[in-house]
This record gives structure tokens, C-alpha cells and sequence, in this order.
């Protein structure tokens, strides 16, 4: 009997054949989450699936130095899928996610890819399997150069105010064909501001559809005139948006998030795991929340997380314990209101992952849950019940990040030293920079 990799790799090659698919697209990311991508003819599939297809490393962000730049991308058979032709010069192309290696075949530990595959390995020596459900929220403007809105739509509005229905069938539409199962989509609160969900699988095949979401957006909205963006908060006094992740682990078929016999149906497993959560939630945030305007997105008043606790109800919570279908062992979860859709899905879904499985290793209690509207409190009244706020900007996260064994574990020491120097420069630039807000609001008076 053919083993299944092997089988999914024939399965690839007839295709190619039999489709006279013209050009395979490799896919990686870098540290920060950057799609990048180079194509391979058919005569070359074969070798790169055997040896890899080697590239330059050092002109990669996060990768490597110019003097151990040579790396080698290997295809996962397993994420193969034909483009729409509408996407491609009128030949048929097709792409697939690379693992990366070193020459000697190693795995590359700078590879985000890996980071998550090395944290999933994990769950798996427990008997467990981890499930991700985003929630993808962004834009679209008329141009990348000013974020004006096409419309003055709010949540769930209908045409003549959504103007965008026909872009989201389009996406949608090409999303599907790319083997990516759409659960629903709608007009988000702000103006010109979307959503599209797609349904739950397991972590590593929900980061490659996230990328790929996040090409399928933006070329949809090129072809159409218009511009989209994953840019956490763009518009000044608007909701931001978010990638709100719902997760979830099992057993087999058994959901261990799921028991009737107790308070918000959530097992002690799965209480366990949402205490992680929250105690590792400030030093997890850079990754989560990565570039300094995430964190315009998480302040009060826009139902964004600003408060580490937990809740059933409470949009300004971390963590939620959503109750749609209480009775339902396989809806059973919890919802991260952090993250953003600009992060790293590999990194992020790992830093979850890892803070997870550390609560349910060391038994962490869950702290009771917080019912009570957190905004409104003052930070004495915070202080007395213990609800610690979320970081308050990039600088402040870093901090928190660099002093924490978990998530320098989880992502490893490459990648957590790269990400690390890549985000305090950028927050070097963002100190020295003079905004508009210094000048109109300085410049008259001092």
C-alpha cells in the first residue's frame, strides 16, 4: 500500500500532467507573516518535491544571515490547489505551501510554518488535536493612499447602504474554489468595514487558508477598483478590526473543551486551558497584536479587549466562553478577542496553543468569571478584583514578550530573537516620528 504522502504527491503530478498546469507556485511566509512566493515549471515538481528548490534566505525578513543564506523550499503535497484562472494570464497555474529546510535537510527553525507544526507536535503527543476558527475583519477604501470609505454601512446592513455584496460573492466564490470552506460573511459596525469567517479546522491548514484569504481579499479588491486592508485601525474614532479566534481541542472525536455537568458547559480541561490563556496573555500580546497601531484597536469603547479576564458575555473580555449552542459538544470553545488580522497566523496560533497546554500541564485555576462591564470600572476598582489590562502599545508588549519563557518556547529561539529585534526597530521609528496630531496640537502654542 502507497504510503499517503507519497500518494498525494503522484495524485499532484498526474494533475499537473493530465491539467497542463503551466506553473506551480511555491508559498512561504517570512517571521512577520509576509506571503512570499516564486514558481517552479512542471519538469521541475519531481526534484522539488524529493530535494527541495533552492533561494537565498538572507534577502527573507527573519531568516538568515548572508553568510548561511542558502535554504531550500519543499512543497506539502498536501496543500495543493489549482488557481481560478481568473487569477492567473489565461493558463491554468497552481500553488502550494513550503516547509523550509536547511541544505542538510533540517527543518529551518526561522519558519513560521514550522513553529506551529512543532507546537501542534505537542498537542499530538497528548492525544490531541487543535482546532482554529477566525474571524477575519477589514476594509475597503478607494485607494490605498487615504482610508475613505465606500460606504456608510453598519453591522448586518443590507444594499442600497453595502455596496460591497458583489465583492464578497466574488471572494467568497474564489476562496471556495480554492478548497477554503466560507462560513459566512457580512457588513462589520464601521463604515466600509467587512467580514468574512471562515469555518474551523485544524490550526496549521486554518493558517494556510488565512494567507491565502488575505492574497484572494486583496486581489478581489484590486480587480474591482478598490483597496482592501488588514491595517487594525485605520480610521480614527471607528471600530478596529480583529481576528477574533475561536479554538477549540479534541480527543479523537470527543471535544475536551465540552461537559453539561458544568458552568458555561466548559469541561475542567478546558477551564484549565482558558487560564493559561489569561495568565500568559500580556506577554503573548506582541504576537498577537504586532505592529504599533494594533494597539489604536485596543482601547475602550469599541468592544475591543482591553481587560485580561474572562467572560460569556463581555466584548472588552481576552477570553469568551461563547453559549450559541449550549447542547452541542462540537460547538464547544473559546473565543481569543485579541488578535488582529495583521498578525502572523502561524506565530499567533502557536503562542495560543503553547499558553493553553501550559494551563492544563500545570493545572492553573481559572479565575472567576468577570460579568460586569470592565470599561467602566476605575483601575482601582480593576486593581481590587485583579483584571490586569492588556498591554497599552508595542513598547510595553515587548517588554512583556522578552521576559517570557513560554513564548520564547513556544516560538523558538530564532524566531523569538528575530521578532523581537524587527519590532523594536520599527518602535524605534515610531518614537522619532513627529505626527500630525505634535504639530496641530503643539506647534500654535509652544
Amino acid at each position: 500500500m502507497m504510503d499517503p504522502i507519497a500518494e498525494q504527491k503522484a495524485y499532484v503530478l498526474r494533475t499537473v500532467e493530465e491539467r497542463d498546469i503551466r506553473f506551480i507556485r511555491l508559498w512561504f511566509t517570512d517571521v512577520l507573516g509576509f506571503l512570499k512566493s516564486f514558481a517552479i515549471t512542471p519538469a521541475e515538481l519531481e526534484g522539488a518535491f524529493e530535494e527541495g528548490m533552492g533561494f537565498d534566505g538572507s534577502a527573507i525578513e527573519g531568516f538568515a544571515r548572508v553568510q548561511e543564506s542558502d535554504m531550500l523550499a519543499r512543497p506539502d503535497a498536501t496543500t495543493f490547489q489549482i488557481l481560478p484562472p481568473a487569477r492567473t494570464s489565461g493558463h491554468l497555474e497552481a500553488r502550494m505551501f513550503c516547509d523550509i529546510h536547511t541544505p542538510d535537510g533540517a527543518a529551518f527553525p526561522g519558519d513560521p510554518r514550522w513553529v506551529l507544526r512543532r507546537n501542534l507536535g505537542r498537542a499530538a503527543a497528548k492525544g490531541l488535536t487543535f482546532y482554529v476558527h477566525p474571524e477575519m475583519e477589514f476594509f475597503l477604501f478607494r485607494s490605498s493612499s487615504a482610508p475613505e470609505p465606500l460606504d456608510q454601512g453598519s453591522y448586518f446592513d443590507l444594499t442600497p447602504l453595502d455596496s460591497a455584496q458583489d465583492f464578497r460573492r466574488q471572494a467568497i466564490q474564489q476562496l471556495e474554489a480554492m478548497g477554503i470552506s466560507v462560513e459566512y460573511s457580512h457588513h462589520e459596525v464601521a463604515p466600509s468595514q467587512h467580514e468574512i469567517d471562515l469555518r474551523f479546522a485544524d490550526a496549521l491548514a486554518m493558517a494556510d487558508n488565512v494567507m491565502t484569504y488575505r492574497l484572494v481579499v486583496k486581489e478581489v479588491a484590486q480587480d474591482r477598483g478598490m483597496h482592501a486592508t488588514f491595517m487594525p485601525k485605520p480610521i480614527q474614532n471607528q471600530w478596529g478590526s480583529g481576528m477574533h479566534t475561536h479554538v477549540s481541542l479534541f480527543e479523537g472525536d470527543r471535544n475536551v473543551f465540552y461537559d453539561a455537568k458544568r458552568s458555561a458547559h466548559l469541561s475542567k480541561t478546558g477551564a484549565m486551558f482558558v487560564a493559561g490563556l489569561l495568565r500568559h496573555a500580556r506577554e503573548m500580546t506582541a504576537v498577537l497584536n504586532q505592529w504599533v497601531n494594533s494597539y489604536k484597536r485596543l482601547v475602550p469603547g469599541y468592544e475591543a479587549p482591553t481587560a485580561v479576564c474572562w467572560s460569556r458575555h463581555l466584548r472588552s473580555a481576552f477570553v469568551r466562553v461563547p453559549g450559541a449552542k449550549p447542547k452541542k459538544e462540537a460547538s464547544a470553545r473559546v473565543e481569543i478577542r485579541s488578535p488582529d488580522p495583521a498578525c502572523n497566523p502561524y506565530l499567533a496560533f502557536s503562542v495560543m496553543l503553547a499558553a493553553g497546554l501550559k494551563g492544563i500541564e500545570d493545572a492553573y485555576p481559572l479565575p472567576e468569571e468577570i460579568t460586569e462591564d470592565v470599561d467602566s470600572l476605575s483601575p482601582a476598582d480593576r486593581e481590587a478584583k485583579g483584571i490586569a489590562s492588556l498591554p497599552g502599545d508595542l513598547a510595553i508588549a515587548l517588554k512583556e514578550m522578552e521576559r517570557s519563557e513560554l513564548v520564547a518556547d513556544a516560538l523558538g529561539e530564532h524566531v523569538f530573537e528575530q521578532f523581537l529585534r524587527n519590532k523594536r526597530a520599527e518602535w524605534d521609528l515610531y518614537k522619532a516620528y513627529v505626527s500630525p496630531f505634535e504639530l496641530e496640537r503643539y506647534l500654535p502654542v509652544l
